[in-house]
C-alpha cells in the first residue's frame, strides 16, 4: 500500500537560505540568496486569490513541453551565424528576405572585429538601412550598438528606443535589455512584467523529468588573473579529455556514451549542440541498458527534439527509465498523466503518486510538481501555503520553475506578501537560463580559439542583457588585453580613455548585481589612477560599495585609507575598526592586519616622528626598486604590505627598547673584603 506523502513543515519559511547556480561559485561574485521569514507568508485563507487579478496572466497548471525550436523561441538569435546546419542555413532567407538581410549585417558585423573595424562603419549604415524597413532584430541590433558607442554616438534615448520597438514586435534580446533597464532605475513594475514574460518562456524550455543541466556563463577571470581551471574545464571537441570519452564510447562503454549524447544534446563543455548526435548516442546507450538515457530517450520524444513527437514512447522509455530506479523519471510520467498525454485519459491520482515516489526519493521535481498540484487544486483540496512549502523545498535543492512559482507568489500575492523587486529577481534568474544563454557558449568558444574581438562583442551584448558574468568578462577582457580586443567607439577602435571608460561601466554593473571583486576594481582604479585621474573620494565610495558585500579586502582597503586621511577621516580608531573587521571576515588576512595594526601602533605612540614620515615615505620609494620587489610581490597594493611590514620590524624593535629602558638597574656588586686597598 502506498504511504500518503505529507507536505512539508511550515518551519521550512523561518529561515531559509535559497542559492541558486546562476551565478559561478567563486570568491568574486557571491550566489543570489534568498532568505523567506515569517513576515513573507500572507496571512488569510488558503485560497488566496491575487490582489489584482489582472496584473498576471491566468496561471496554468503545468505548462507545455515547448516543441518550437531555439529559433522560434529566441527570435533574431545568432545561431545562424555561429551554429549554421541544415535546418536554419538559407531556409529563412528562401521565405523570409528581411530575414536574409539581418543576418547577413550579424555575419559582416561579426566578421568587422577580425579586420581592425575598418568596416565597422559600414556594416552600421546596412544595420540601419535594415532597421529602418521596420525589422525588429535590426532595431534591436542598432539599439545594441548606440547603447555600446560602437560605429555610433553612445545614445541611451536612441538605445532604449530602438530596443522599445523590437521587443514590441517580439525581440527577445530587446525585451531582456528593456527589463535590465528598467530593474536599474528600480521600476519593477515594468521591469516585473517583462522578466515575468521572458521566465515562462525559459520555464517552458525545461525538460518535463530531470532538471536540465546548469548551462551557466563561465567566469573568464578570477580576479586580476586569467581562471584557468575554468578555462581548462570548459574546453570541447577539440580537448583531449573530450576526445578520450568519444573513444571509450565508440569502443562500446555505455556511460560514456551517455555523457557523449549528454553533451551534444544541451551543447555542454564548448561541445556545438547537435540533436541528431545525441539521440544516436542515447539509442546506442539504452542497447546496453543505460537508464539515464533511457529517460532522456523519453524526454527526446515528448518534446518532440529532432525526432517526431510521440508521447506514447516517451511514457515507455520513462517506465523503463524508472524500473531501473532513476525516480526523477517519475516527473516526466507523472506530468504525461496529469496533461492526459499517451495515455487514454488524464489521471491526477496516477500523477499524484508518481510525484510523491519521486519526492521521496528526493528529486526536487517531484516537490514542485506537488506543489503545483496542491496550488491548483489538481486532485487533491486546494492549499496555498502546503504548495508554498513544496516549491521552497524543490528551490532549496536548485530547482529552477520552483524560483519561478515563488515569483509568481511574490508578484501576485498569493500564498506570499506582495513584493515585486524580489519578484523581479526572481525571474530575472529564471530568465536568464533561457535559450538566448547560447551566446555565453559561442563567447566562451570564440575565447578559447583566441578570437577576442569576437568574444568581446558576444560577451557585450550579453552585458546589455543584464548578465552580471558577462559584464565582468567584457570589463576584463578590455583590461587584459587592450587594442587586441577589438573595442569599437564611435570612430574607429577605441582610444584609451575610451576602453578605460567602458570597463569601468561593466565594472560598476557587475558591482551593482553583488559581483564584489568588480567594486574593488573600481575603487583601485581612482586610487591608483588607472585609467582615470586619482580620485581618492571616489575611490573610497568604491570600497564602500564592496564593504556592503563583505569584502574583507575594501574593509582593508577602508582602514588604510582612515588611517591616513585619503578620502576618509583621519581617524585611527575606525581604521581598527575596519582592519578587525576584515579579519573577522577572511582569517586569511591575518598578517596583512597584523602589520596594519602595527603601523597604527607606532603612528599612536610616535606621532610627528621621523618614524611616522618613514613609514608615509616607503610607498614612493617603492616603484624605484621595482626590478627587485616585482620577483617578489606581483601587485601593486603589496606596497602597503612592504610598508607595513617594515612597521612591524619597527614596532618590535620599539617595544624592545621600551623593555629596556624600563627595566630596573642591576644592584652593585657585594662588597669583597679580600680586597686589599
Amino acid at each position: 500500500m502506498h504511504h500518503r506523502h505529507n507536505p512539508p513543515s511550515t518551519t521550512y519559511l523561518l529561515t531559509l537560505l535559497i542559492s541558486t547556480l546562476l551565478l559561478s561559485k567563486t570568491t568574486t561574485a557571491r550566489p543570489f540568496v534568498l532568505v523567506l521569514s515569517q513576515d513573507d507568508l500572507k496571512d488569510g485563507p488558503t485560497d488566496d486569490t491575487p490582489d489584482d487579478p489582472s496584473s498576471v496572466a491566468d496561471w496554468d497548471e503545468f505548462g507545455e513541453s515547448d516543441s518550437r525550436s531555439d529559433e522560434e523561441l529566441d527570435p533574431g538569435s545568432w545561431r545562424p551565424i555561429f551554429e549554421p546546419d541544415e535546418s536554419n542555413s538559407g531556409s529563412e532567407s528562401v521565405t523570409n528576405p528581411q530575414l536574409e538581410e539581418y543576418y547577413s549585417s550579424v555575419r559582416k558585423l561579426v566578421d568587422s572585429v577580425s579586420d581592425d573595424g575598418r568596416s565597422m562603419q559600414d556594416v552600421a549604415y546596412e544595420i540601419e538601412s535594415v532597421a529602418a524597413t521596420g525589422n525588429p532584430h535590426a532595431q534591436s541590433l542598432l539599439g545594441f550598438l548606440y547603447n555600446l558607442g560602437m560605429a555610433r554616438e553612445r545614445n541611451g534615448a536612441k538605445s532604449f528606443m530602438y530596443h522599445h520597438f523590437a521587443a514590441e514586435s517580439g525581440n527577445t534580446h530587446s525585451k531582456l535589455a528593456r527589463a535590465y533597464t528598467y530593474t536599474r532605475q528600480e521600476l519593477h513594475e515594468k521591469a516585473v512584467v517583462m522578466y515575468a514574460e521572458l521566465a515562462e518562456t525559459a520555464v517552458n524550455s525545461f525538460l518535463i523529468s530531470k532538471d536540465s543541466p546548469v548551462i551557466e556563463p563561465v567566469r573568464i577571470h578570477n580576479g586580476a588573473e586569467e581562471n584557468k581551471d575554468a578555462l581548462r574545464k570548459s574546453r570541447g571537441e577539440e580537448d583531449e579529455d573530450f576526445q578520450i570519452l568519444e573513444y571509450q564510447a565508440q569502443k562500446g562503454n555505455a556511460a560514456a556514451m551517455y555523457k557523449i549524447g549528454i553533451f551534444y544534446y544541451f551543447g555542454l563543455r564548448g561541445v556545438r549542440r547537435d540533436l541528431s548526435k545525441a539521440f544516436s548516442w542515447f539509442s546506442k546507450a539504452v542497447e546496453k541498458g543505460e537508464p539515464r538515457s533511457m529517460e532522456l530517450l523519453g524526454e527526446i520524444y515528448a518534446r518532440g527534439d529532432g525526432v517526431k513527437r510521440n508521447y506514447t514512447t516517451a511514457l515507455e522509455w520513462l517506465t523503463l527509465a524508472s524500473k531501473h530506479q532513476l525516480y526523477s523519471a517519475y516527473n516526466g510520467m507523472g506530468y504525461l498523466y496529469v496533461k492526459g498525454y499517451g495515455v487514454e485519459q488524464k489521471n491526477y491520482t496516477k500523477a499524484k503518486e508518481y510525484f510523491e515516489k519521486a519526492a521521496e526519493h528526493k528529486e526536487a521535481g517531484g516537490h514542485y510538481n506537488l506543489g503545483v498540484m496542491y496550488l491548483k487544486g489538481i486532485g487533491v483540496k486546494k492549499d496555498i501555503k502546503a504548495a508554498c512549502n513544496y516549491f521552497i523545498v524543490a528551490a532549496n535543492a536548485g530547482q529552477p520553475k520552483a524560483f519561478y512559482q515563488l515569483a509568481k507568489m511574490f508578484h501576485s500575492g498569493i500564498g506570499l506578501k506582495k513584493n515585486l523587486p524580489m519578484a523581479t529577481s526572481l525571474y530575472k534568474l529564471v530568465a536568464e537560463r533561457g535559450p538566448w544563454i547560447s551566446l555565453s557558449r559561442w563567447a566562451l568558444e570564440s575565447y578559447l580559439k583566441g578570437e577576442i574581438g569576437k568574444a568581446f562583442l558576444l560577451y557585450s551584448r550579453m552585458a546589455e542583457l543584464g548578465y552580471e558574468v558577462a559584464q565582468s568578462n567584457a570589463a576584463w577582457i578590455l583590461d587584459k588585453y587592450g587594442e587586441a580586443s577589438m573595442c569599437m567607439g564611435e570612430s574607429g577602435l577605441c582610444t584609451d580613455a575610451e576602453r578605460h571608460q567602458r570597463a569601468h561601466s561593466l565594472w560598476w554593473q557587475a558591482s551593482e548585481q553583488g559581483n564584489e571583486h568588480t567594486a574593488l576594481l573600481i575603487g583601485d582604479a581612482y586610487y591608483y589612477g588607472r585609467g582615470t585621474e586619482r580620485d581618492y573620494d571616489r575611490a573610497a565610495d568604491a570600497y564602500m560599495h564592496a564593504k556592503s558585500q563583505l569584502n574583507a579586502q575594501a574593509m582593508f582597503n577602508l582602514g588604510y585609507m582612515h588611517e591616513h586621511g585619503q578620502g576618509l577621516p583621519l581617524d585611527l580608531h575606525l581604521a581598527k575598526r575596519y582592519y578587525d573587521q576584515a579579519l573577522e571576515i577572511d582569517a586569511a588576512a591575518k598578517l596583512p592586519v597584523m602589520l596594519a595594526l602595527a603601523s597604527l601602533w607606532v603612528r599612536g605612540n610616535y606621532a610627528n616622528t621621523f618614524l611616522v614620515d618613514l613609514i608615509d615615505s616607503l610607498p614612493s620609494i617603492y616603484p624605484k626598486a621595482d626590478e627587485w620587489i616585482k620577483n617578489v610581490v606581483l601587485e601593486e597594493g603589496n606596497a602597503t604590505i612592504l610598508t607595513l611590514f617594515v612597521c612591524l620590524l619597527t614596532v618590535l624593535y620599539l617595544r624592545e627598547r621600551q623593555r629596556r629602558q624600563a627595566a630596573p638597574a642591576p644592584p652593585p656588586p657585594p662588597p669583597n673584603d679580600n680586597v686589599v686597598n
